[in-house]
């Protein structure tokens, strides 16, 4: 389903600011650096021989928490003044997030609060636990777990962390772009999981800043992609979560979306959405031919591939989101390989 035909930031930002600038993610790269990864982008011959253009692989799995989050979540906690992190950091999360703002949390000496619902899986709560974060399991949606922060910043006066609609986190995944442009400047497609908005918003701000030729395109699941149908209906609105093997972009958006929307609306090229066999494929090819384990979430820019529902025109960046798949589900899943 193609959205619409993106124009270049600068007549964007004319014609309607954007809520996030080149300018922000600069900035956000300045303050994270030594605190984050500057992670590789890595040729796939696999899917370059598939395509017939050169595919790159950017590997958010070498972060330390093995996910893209800790760079929004490291510049939007280190852009607080000292007081609002001492007393003490709130978010909630589909389980990636929530790691990064206890890692950050630690590094920084603070205490942080993680709520998620029952839907996240047990080794991202429990990789979360590990990192000495307070956990609250509320509900049976993100929308539940954001209740709960609500609660706690009113209640014990907590600051809260958003995992996506927030300006400081999205510049800090924006970060993301930066780094591909650098390493690939003829870059024609970026392939980024879609699901707030965070990051494939983010990343859109860099790239259509530093490259306004280049394809940015949003890939999810068709089980409750929250952005999707929120650019469908012109507006942001509620959705049934549901289980898929893609967890992290689980979650809706927001009815009152501040940030991550707009930027969606108005700079992805297209959105894509993968059955749950086709993101197994994703999975297992990423662990048979490229080396790497993976979550759903950060398989879904090689399942489009591998489904031929993208096709790239030129150098191609995937963002490879995150590595924390659960090992049993993982070894059920390239299992079935057949």
């Amino acid at each position: 389903m193609t959205i619409m035909k993106s124009a270049s930031l600068s007549k964007l930002s004319e014609d309607t600011p954007l809520p996030v600038t080149l300018a922000d993610v600069e900035q956000a790269a300045a303050r994270i650096k030594g605190h984050v990864a500057c992670t590789p982008l890595v040729f796939s011959r696999t899917l370059s021989d598939r395509s017939g253009h050169p595919v790159h692989l950017k590997l958010e799995t070498r972060q330390p928490i093995r996910a893209f989050k800790l760079r929004g979540a490291t510049n939007a906690t280190l852009a607080l003044d000292d007081a609002a992190r001492q007393r003490g950091l709130v978010t909630a999360s589909t389980g990636n997030h929530g790691r990064a703002v206890a890692y950050a949390a630690r590094e920084l000496g603070v205490s942080a609060t993680i709520c998620m619902s029952s839907l996240v899986p047990a080794n991202k709560v429990e990789a979360i636990r590990a990192l000495g974060a307070n956990i609250r399991i509320v509900g049976t949606s993100q929308d539940d777990g954001q209740e709960e922060v609500e609660r706690l910043v009113q209640s014990a006066g907590l600051t809260p962390i958003p995992p996506f609609d927030n300006v400081d986190v999205v510049a800090g995944q924006g970060t993301i772009g930066l780094e591909i442009i650098e390493d690939l400047p003829d870059l024609a497609t970026v392939l980024i999981p879609l699901s707030g908005g965070g990051l494939a918003g983010g990343i859109a701000v860099a790239v259509k800043a530093l490259r306004p030729q280049a394809r940015i395109i949003g890939i999810s699941m068709q089980r409750g992609a929250a952005m999707h149908a929120a650019i469908a209906a012109g507006k942001p609105v509620p959705i049934c979560e549901e289980e898929t093997l893609a967890d992290s972009l689980g979650g809706g958006i927001g009815l009152q979306n501040r940030v991550t929307f707009a930027l969606c609306r108005e700079l992805l090229d297209d959105v894509v959405l993968l059955s749950e066999e086709e993101i197994a494929a994703g999975i297992r090819h990423a662990t048979h031919e490229e080396g790497e384990v993976v979550e759903g979430a950060g398989a879904v820019g090689i399942a489009a591939i591998l489904a031929g529902k993208i096709q790239p025109t030129g150098p191609t960046a995937i963002i490879v989101s995150g590595a924390n798949i659960d090992p049993k589900k993982h070894r059920d899943i390239v299992g079935a390989a057949g």
